[in-house]
Formats: C-alpha cells, sequence, structure tokens
C-alpha cells in the first residue's frame, strides 16, 4: 500500500476550499518558513482529515454513524474539525496526559472525548473498538492512504510558493506528514525527516528494515509520538530516500523559543523541532542551499513561551 503523486493531486482537487493555502515568508536569503500553523485547527492535519472523509463520502463509507479517531491532539482535532463541517459526529480517544488545550479545543468542536491510555497507541486501540461496535468511519492520524496523499498537498503549494528550493526539513511522528510531501516533490527537492532521539519512529525503521515498535518520551511525545511508523511512510521513505536526523531535547526546547522570540511564532514543541536541526547545526545546509522549514502546529500553551 503506497501514495503516488496522482493521489496527493487528486486529494488537492477534493480539498480546494475545505483547507487553507497557507503562507511562506523568507526570513533570511536561503531560507523559507512554511507556516503550517495557521491551518484550520492550528496544524496542518485538516489536509488529510478532510481528504479521508470526503472520498468517503463519494464511497458512501461516511455515514451518520460519524467518525471515530485516536490522536495525541492534533489529529482527533482535525477529524473533529472536518467531521462538524461535513454535519456528522466525531468521537475522539485521546492519551489521558493529552495536553489540556487540545482536550479543551476537541470539546469546543462537539466531538465525544474520550481520554484512555498513557500514550497514541492505547488511544488506537479504543477508537478501533468503538469502530467495531459502531461502524463508524476510522480516521488514522498518519497511516491511511487518503491521509498521506492530503498531507502532501503542502508540497504542492510549495511548488508553487516558493521560486525553487533544494531541501524540505519535516518533523516526523508517524511518518503520514513526511511521506507525503517526499511523494509531492519526488525528485524536485530533498525531504529530511526530523526526529526527537525520545521518539525516533523513523529512524529505527530505516535501521531495522521495516517498521518496528520503540519508546515514546519527551516534550514532542504529545504530537510526535509514535511508538511505530507508518507502514505507507516506510514505504515512501524507501522509495524517496528520506533520510533521518535526530535532535536532542535542548534542541527542541531552544529552537521553539527562538521561534517565538525573533518570529512571533508561538508553537508546539513538535512544530519546532524541524527548526531544530538548523538552530541546534545538527543540519548545516551547503553555500547556497535554499531550505524549506515545515513550522507544523501551533497547539500550546503561550504561556510556557516566556
Amino acid at each position: 500500500m503506497t501514495v503516488t503523486v496522482q493521489d496527493v493531486r487528486a486529494a488537492a482537487e477534493r480539498i480546494h476550499g475545505r483547507v487553507r493555502r497557507t503562507p511562506v515568508i523568507e526570513v533570511s536569503p536561503g531560507l523559507t518558513f512554511k507556516l503550517e500553523l495557521l491551518q484550520h485547527t492550528g496544524s496542518f492535519k485538516p489536509r488529510g482529515a478532510f481528504n479521508r472523509l470526503l472520498l468517503a463520502k463519494e464511497t458512501g463509507e461516511l455515514t451518520g454513524q460519524g467518525v471515530v479517531a485516536a490522536s495525541g491532539g492534533n489529529a482527533g482535532l482535525a477529524s473533529a474539525y472536518a467531521a462538524r463541517e461535513l454535519g456528522v459526529p466525531a468521537r475522539i480517544f485521546v492519551p489521558v496526559n493529552a495536553p489540556a488545550p487540545k482536550v479543551a479545543k476537541l470539546r469546543t468542536l462537539g466531538a465525544d472525548v474520550v481520554q484512555v491510555g498513557n500514550e497514541y497507541a492505547e488511544a488506537f486501540a479504543a477508537a478501533v473498538i468503538a469502530r467495531d461496535e459502531t461502524d463508524a468511519l476510522l480516521v488514522h492520524a498518519f497511516d491511511q492512504p487518503e491521509i498521506v496523499a492530503g498531507q502532501g498537498t503542502i508540497g504542492l503549494e510549495l511548488l508553487e510558493q516558493v521560486d525553487g528550493f533544494d531541501t524540505v526539513l519535516v518533523a516526523v511522528g508517524g511518518g503520514g506528514l513526511v511521506a507525503g510531501i517526499a511523494t509531492a516533490l519526488g525528485d524536485r527537492a530533498k525531504v529530511i525527516g526530523v526526529e526527537p532521539t525520545e521518539s525516533s519512529a523513523l529512524r529505527r525503521a530505516l535501521d531495522a528494515g521495516e517498521p518496528v515498535d520503540g519508546p515514546v518520551g519527551g516534550v514532542a511525545a504529545d504530537s510526535l509520538g509514535a511508538r511505530r511508523l507508518g507502514d505507507i511512510a516506510f514505504t515512501i521513505a524507501q522509495r524517496e530516500n528520506i533520510a533521518s536526523l535526530l535532535v536532542e531535547e535542548d534542541a527542541i526546547i531552544a529552537a521553539r523559543l527562538k521561534l517565538w522570540h525573533d518570529y512571533h511564532l508561538a508553537v508546539e514543541h513538535g512544530a519546532a523541532t524541524a527548526y531544530a536541526a538548523l538552530h541546534s547545526a545538527t543540519y548545516q545546509p551547503a553555500p547556497d542551499e535554499r531550505v524549506v522549514v515545515l513550522v507544523c502546529g501551533a497547539n500550546t500553551d503561550p504561556t510556557t513561551l516566556t
């Protein structure tokens, strides 16, 4: 099971008018930010959620039973938002330690929120049981073709918005985002996944030759805390030669504060992870290399930025 650039283009047509075309800003010569934190619900996730729900509506899979999803927060917000816009109920399973701002937003969107387990994998297991009991549509956080294709529409936008770039740095949790963008860009730019050392599903999969379970932890676990890389993401990572960089906890924290103090961007730790690779010099661009950093999420407590 994989995703092609044709799937991404079809997703772009399907979700047109449902998601925002988020802006880019050149913050210095050769460095551009793609501001996906300005997307509906504060992260890139509605792209995949709308593609999943709209395609299911076309095929008759989306019924009055609505949707069920599991999430550390952002994927659930996207599913709840898309469900509300399409007039169907949403039941979202989140870990008991999910950030309070994300849980509050879920309820504001009208979702039935169920807190269970200490990490995404446990919430997902509960969501699958709910799907089986109700026949609701299951929306995966990262490992469904429609989800990956929807996230890939960011890559298509970059090709239109940025006049030439060489590298895109993308934070990685379960891999749906980096896989979608790499699919959209193909050989037109290098795509590098950036992961916290405490939650590195892509690196583990590349080292093992297949997705494998591993520990989840650290400051970015609420958005990048996938125990295992998605199967679709692994297939695409091999096909598109996606590399993995690991960044330390203190680098993520420092990058998040710098994004606030220098650019007035209030982001969650997961969204600071890609920029942390540059700020910590874990990734050092070549002379004249043009780099895009995806700033992917804003669902955070701003009082922690002072």
